[in-house]
């Protein structure tokens, strides 16, 4: 099968949950002896090749700064990356039997959808996240906000097979409009780490780690930590991570007296061993379209707290008191307080979460969505050319 897949960023050029996702289904499909073709914006250095065993990448636009001062996307980037796709497609569309696309940046998945009506390859789309009206206008203000609202309506009503990450976008994205077929994709987990057969002994440490950006939140979960040191003999935070806030987040951890420190952006298996040797890792975004740290955390036998929320698919991860902590409010105090009783509830809470993560492990695995999608795939060669066999 001749396979399209379109994203503007690749790991580990950039990093994230749907960088992650990305690669690995070019790569598990590569594997599994398909034809994959990457389209991405450039990241990488003159005269370096991106390495993805058995994936052809194609930058279809120059390197760009994706983010503003502010850490909201660039409008730029999104038109360019989608003009790119535009051309690659009209030229090449007839060569692929499926077109695998993020929903966002939007731009891209307009323009595939407008050359799949002459191409007629099967058009498959992740929808990781589906914004509300009320979040794109504080997120862009009144004008801005409900021209990218109804770009996202638009988007929606193009002829699709989709998938979401979660029952909140999945719902959402039916509200939008979406008239084809929605599949809740249950697993991102592609690690090796499974908790601890046993009782393990940990230090008194809360984790965060995520991108510093205003949407994750950071400057909270540094304050919760800082108050939750009151109560918990010991405690100590971390804060993995880097971005647009990070001076502003640098700036409240100096204030927690040493308490809390900024790691910044660190080599994945150090975050790993951090997670497994943590008494709780603190989630503490808005906004989240699945929440994979959750995942990983619970893969160690640690529990994670997460503030519920409109935009926070997160909390679909998280069974109160079974394998974490869900704060009804995004204050330090309610927060510190979800720290403080995950120290009370000590190794029976760890227990938990490792078993928790073992009766959810083969759905939440990355295994189980690839299968999945596959069988969206199957039957794209409507062609009958020798050339497109699964």
């Amino acid at each position: 099968m001749r396979v399209c897949v379109i994203y503007d960023c690749l790991f580990p050029y950039t990093v994230g949950g749907a960088e992650r996702w990305y690669r690995n289904v070019a790569e598990r499909l590569a594997a599994a002896g398909h034809e994959v073709t990457y389209l991405t914006l450039t990241q990488w250095e003159p005269g370096e090749e991106p390495g993805l065993a058995g994936v052809r990448v194609v930058a279809v636009g120059p390197r760009m700064g994706l983010y503003g001062p502010g850490g909201q996307r660039r409008i730029g980037p999104p038109v360019r990356f989608g003009l790119g796709v535009l051309g690659h497609l009209v030229r090449h569309g007839r060569d692929y039997d499926v077109v695998h696309t993020g929903s966002f940046p939007y731009f891209a998945l307009l323009a595939a959808g407008l050359v799949a009506r002459v191409a007629r390859y099967r058009l498959v789309v992740d929808w990781i996240e589906v914004w509300s009206a009320e979040y794109w206008r504080e997120y862009l203000g009144p004008v801005a906000g409900a021209i990218g609202h109804g770009v996202q309506r638009a988007c929606a009503r193009v002829p699709q097979e989709a998938f979401c990450f979660s029952r909140l976008h999945a719902g959402r994205l039916r509200g939008e409009g979406l008239r084809g077929p929605v599949t809740v994709l249950s697993g991102l987990y592609d690690g090796t780490s499974r908790p601890p057969a046993g009782p393990r002994a940990v230090d008194p440490v809360a984790v965060f780690a995520g991108r510093l950006i205003p949407e994750k939140r950071a400057g909270l979960a540094v304050a919760a930590m800082a108050a939750a040191a009151r109560r918990v003999p010991g405690l100590r935070g971390t804060i993995y991570g880097d971005g647009p806030e990070r001076e502003r987040v640098a700036g409240a951890v100096a204030a927690t007296g040493g308490v809390v420190r900024l790691a910044g952006f660190v080599d994945p298996a150090e975050i790993d061993a951090a997670l497994a040797g943590a008494m709780c890792m603190v989630l503490t975004s808005r906004r989240e379209g699945y929440g994979m740290v959750v995942v990983e955390a619970a893969a160690r036998g640690t529990p994670s707290i997460v503030v519920a929320g409109p935009d926070n698919a997160a909390v679909e991860l998280v069974a109160d008191g079974v394998n974490g902590v869900v704060v009804d409010r995004a204050e330090a105090a309610a927060v510190a307080e979800a720290i403080a009783r995950v120290h009370r509830a000590g190794p029976e809470l760890r227990a938990s979460t490792a078993a928790w993560f073992e009766a959810h492990a083969a759905s939440l695995s990355l295994a189980a969505s690839l299968e999945r999608v596959l069988e969206v795939y199957a039957g794209a060669d409507r062609r009958g050319s020798p050339s497109t066999r699964a």
